[in-house]
């Protein structure tokens, strides 16, 4: 038996929603912070030429000389890497105290490391790493990264199925096995790894969801062809359970959350990031909303309806959105949303005495 979904039963019961009614059972106090910054790291698109404005500082068109000795001078503008993957630096500062860490490492080993340097932007102030989870998209950069800072014991925060072996079954019997984590290669390049699989609240101020309440009717997770190794064969793997995301409480604004793919749905996590907090205000979400594709375009008009809802007042879908749901997003929150591109920096901040 199949459900609407083209589901098998079996499957239905494993990724339906799990219920989370009410207060959380395990609240977390989250301090307010004056100020966060994101800083688009890795990203699918780099554009140029987009203009700048308030609280949004793109890069300098200038960004990314080069050397190219075809032109007179010798050099040319290189810009920043785009790739299919997603990075982001995120700042928290309270008072005159500050901490940055980073989250998701893009897709290439290089990408991450080029635009850091590209951008001036010194990773050995880094307080930390946290993985959304373990897709290779995400975990590729931790080269590039070891080599700009060296080898200096980096706490890493990870859920504990970071590490599973995943693969896509594609059309015509064609499987393609996904480059999975070693836990080894990366504390052998200096990196302290911390498994968490509960929400962890840093001592920064940023809350890392750790596993999402599935409480929606419309996000469903990975389609058949998402499967993992349980120990003795490939099965469906619709949750990829260790999807997780940054909450930050900015005083008197809300809450901003950070996701990598939004696995466990943009809605789910949005709305397990309130309950898990107790604020019910969302100032801002920022990241890839997997909405891409044939399996996901069916839920964008539901997802942009409660992202509507919630009246964020910024919207910056990038990496696996897709340019329908980008399109759809657009329309629909047209003073929120604002066109993702790598280097790009969003600034949140608390209102300033006697302001709104």
């Amino acid at each position: 038996m199949c459900d609407d979904h083209g589901r098998s039963a079996a499957e239905a019961a494993w990724s339906a929603p799990r219920v989370a009614e009410g207060p959380a059972v395990d609240p977390v106090t989250l301090p307010e912070v004056d100020e966060v910054t994101v800083t688009t790291m890795v990203d699918n698109t780099f554009d140029a030429l987009l203009a700048s404005a308030e609280g949004v500082a793109r890069a300098r068109v200038g960004t990314g000389r080069t050397a190219a000795p075809q032109f007179a001078g010798g050099e040319s503008v290189a810009g920043l890497r785009a790739e299919h993957g997603f990075s982001a630096l995120v700042t928290v500062r309270s008072g005159s105290a500050s901490s940055t860490l980073l989250f998701d490492t893009g897709a290439s080993p290089d990408a991450l490391a080029v635009n850091a340097e590209r951008l001036g932007i010194d990773v050995g102030g880094l307080q930390g790493v946290v993985l959304s989870h373990g897709h290779f998209d995400h975990a590729g950069g931790f080269g590039g990264l070891a080599r700009l800072r060296g080898r200096s014991g980096l706490p890493l925060t990870v859920h504990p199925a970071v590490w599973t072996r995943r693969r896509l079954e594609l059309p015509a019997g064609e499987r393609l096995e996904m480059p999975t984590l070693s836990r080894g290669a990366l504390e052998r390049e200096g990196f302290e790894v911390i498994e968490r699989r509960q929400p962890s609240l840093l001592a920064s101020g940023v809350l890392i969801t750790g596993e999402v309440d599935r409480v929606t009717e419309f996000e469903h997770g990975m389609p058949r062809a998402h499967q993992a190794w349980d120990g003795s064969g490939w099965r469906h793997d619709p949750l990829v359970i260790d999807d997780q995301a940054l909450v930050i409480n900015v005083r008197g604004r809300g809450l901003v959350v950070v996701t990598g793919c939004g696995h466990a749905g943009v809605v789910n996590i949005v709305r397990h990031a309130m309950r898990l907090t107790g604020v019910g205000r969302l100032l801002a979400v920022i990241g890839g909303f997997h909405l891409s594709g044939p399996a996901f375009e069916p839920v964008i008009g539901p997802t942009v309806a409660a992202l509507t809802e919630l009246t964020p007042e910024l919207v910056v879908p990038g990496h696996c959105t897709g340019w329908r749901a980008q399109h759809t997003l657009a329309a629909a929150l047209p003073e929120a949303w604002v066109q993702t591109s790598v280097g790009t920096t969003y600034t949140l901040d608390a209102p300033h005495a006697g302001g709104a």
